[in-house]
This record gives structure tokens, C-alpha cells and sequence, in this order.
């Protein structure tokens, strides 16, 4: 479904499609447990809570401690699901992440809750827009940022089934489901949601349905863009960025600042095979204080905006 078309009744919320999810792991898997720091509501784990207080650890806010435990219950055996608001989890906790989690490489799950502008006016001490630059450092933590509540279940459960440390960016943004001719989910691997040989869009996260919509705009001006859905940041789906960039020109959306995110690790890897024409959407940096709405429109970031730099983007390709 399109931004344009998408209303508030089909609008949701990837947190519920995590805390269903990973109730639904739970009940056949004993070993799964919860830390969170004084965010069982914003993650929506109060159910968790009723049904399970003795698998869940709330260590109030002390987002260091949050990380460090979850690592000691990896140790112990456990499954920890460590869910956070991604900007405190990801900046207080980050030499956490890296030494007792990365570098140790223990079973934890980072939930990056609540994230990239999902706060809004709360402003820039609450927006998550440099987790994933940080977080691409760490080169064996799997980074997830799935862009519906389809795809958060699918990447909630492939967290789990992996042995080994992930992080999974789940927003509270209201998104609507995206339609998929085939649904298969694959840990590394992008997602081709249309196709175009005119540019490719490559997004991932909220700004995915939204890419789609500016697609459908393009093509009734009669030009094709491919939309690609790269869920997966690490490890990255090097052959889908190569075979994206066939088409000459690549436009990279997302929520996250234009340094170091998806459009630095897309960067990398066409200057290395192939270089073509490129725009990185996203934010600069710290930004304005504003709602979520006013924010996107302010910088882009909307089927509008998405189209408008991709005819710009095949203007300089040509």
C-alpha cells in the first residue's frame, strides 16, 4: 500500500508486531527473556510482563547496565531480547555493545526501539539518526531496520535463529503493510519490490512505502524506477547495490542521517564496482525541533520529495 493511500486505519505499528512475536517465540522457546530499562511500556511488553515476571530483568534507566546484563544472561544460556528507545540504547550504551556484546560475540538481540525521528518534538537528544553509522563499526552485529509488521515478525523471528549478536530498529512511526507478490524474508539479502530500469530507489525502514508511492508518481510521467528493500544493512546485499547500479543512477532514502547509514554503506560499494550517479536523502544532522510530519516534509523526505530528487538524480545521469 502507498503513502498516498494509506490511512489511519491501516496504519501500524511495528512495536506490536515485535511484542507479538516475540511472545509467540517465547511460548516454545524457555529460554527467551527480556531486559529492558524502565521501557516495558514503549516497548510493549506489559503483556510479556504478565505473563512471564520471571523472564524479565528492568533495570531502570541505566541503558549501560540494560546491555551489560543481557550479555551476562547470553552467557548464562538465555535468548535476551534487550529492547530500548534506540537513541539512549545505542549512544549512552554503545562501548557496551561493543566490547561485552560485538567483540565478545554473545546471543544478545538489541531492540533499537522508538527510532530514527519517531519522537519528534521531543528533539535531537531523543532521534535516533546515527545508530546504524555507529553500529556498521561492529562488523559481525547483524543490522535489521525491516519496514512493515510483516517483516518486523520475519525479522524478529530470524533475530532469534541466530547465534550470534543482532540489532533490530523497530520505529513506533505508523506504517501501512506493503505489498508483496512474494513474501520471503532472507537475513542479507535486499528485496526487489519493483522493478524499473530508469534509477534505482534503495530505502528501507518507514521510508520504504514511501519510496514505492514516489515510484508509482514516476512511472505515470513514463519513468521506471526499480524499488529496492534493503532491510538487511549488515551483513549488506552487495549484488543487489551492483545490479542497481546497471540502471545509472542509485537514490538512497532513508531515516537516518545522510553519514555513515544506508546511503554511506551503498556508497562504498558502488565506488568500488561500479560508480554512477548518486543522491543520499535523509537528514544532515541535528535537527529542528518539529512533529514527525513537519520534519519529513521539511527535508524530503515523502513520496513528493523522493520523486522530485530522483527526476533530478536522471537529469544528471543523462
Amino acid at each position: 500500500m502507498s503513502a498516498a493511500t494509506a490511512t489511519a486505519a491501516n496504519l501500524f505499528d511495528c512495536r506490536d508486531s515485535f511484542s507479538r512475536t516475540l511472545e509467540s517465540l517465547a511460548e516454545a522457546d524457555p529460554r527467551i527473556v527480556t531486559v529492558v530499562s524502565d521501557s516495558v511500556g514503549s516497548s510493549k511488553l506489559v503483556n510479556f510482563r504478565k505473563r512471564w515476571p520471571e523472564r524479565m530483568v528492568n533495570v531502570g534507566i541505566a541503558e549501560q547496565t540494560v546491555v551489560a546484563v543481557g550479555a551476562g544472561l547470553a552467557n548464562g544460556g538465555k535468548v535476551p531480547f534487550v529492547s530500548a528507545a534506540s537513541c539512549f540504547l545505542t549512544a549512552r550504551a554503545l562501548e557496551q555493545i561493543k566490547a561485552d556484546i560485538a567483540y565478545t560475540n554473545v546471543n544478545v538481540k538489541l531492540i533499537g526501539q522508538s527510532s530514527g525521528i519517531a519522537y519528534g518534538e521531543l528533539g535531537p537528544t531523543h532521534h535516533s539518526i546515527e545508530d546504524l553509522a555507529w553500529l556498521r563499526l561492529l562488523n559481525n552485529l547483524t543490522l535489521i531496520v525491516p519496514s512493515d509488521p510483516w517483516e518486523t515478525e520475519q525479522a524478529i523471528r530470524a533475530a532469534a535463529a541466530i547465534d550470534g549478536p543482532v540489532f533490530v530498529r523497530v520505529s513506533r512511526m505508523p506504517v501501512p503493510a506493503i505489498e508483496r507478490k512474494v513474501q520471503k524474508f532472507e537475513v542479507g539479502k535486499a528485496e526487489l519490490l519493483r522493478d524499473g530500469d530508469d534509477l534505482a530507489i534503495i530505502a528501507n525502514g518507514v521510508m520504504v512505502h514511501r519510496a514505492l508511492a514516489a515510484a508509482a508518481a514516476l512511472a505515470a510521467d513514463g519513468i521506471e524506477a526499480r524499488v529496492v528493500n534493503m532491510s538487511t544493512v549488515n551483513p549488506l546485499d552487495e549484488a543487489a547495490i551492483i545490479a542497481a547500479a546497471e540502471t545509472g543512477a542509485i537514490l538512497t532514502v532513508e531515516e537516518h542521517s545522510v553519514r555513515g547509514g544506508l546511503g554511506g554503506a551503498v556508497a562504498e560499494v558502488i565506488t568500488e564496482h561500479n560508480p554512477v550517479a548518486m543522491h543520499r536523502m535523509g537528514f544532515p544532522g541535528f535537527l529542528p525541533t518539529g512533529s514527525v510530519e513537519w520534519l519529513l516534509e521539511h527535508y524530503g523526505l515523502t513520496p513528493t520529495g523522493i520523486a522530485g530528487a530522483a527526476r533530478t538524480l536522471i537529469a544528471r545521469k543523462r
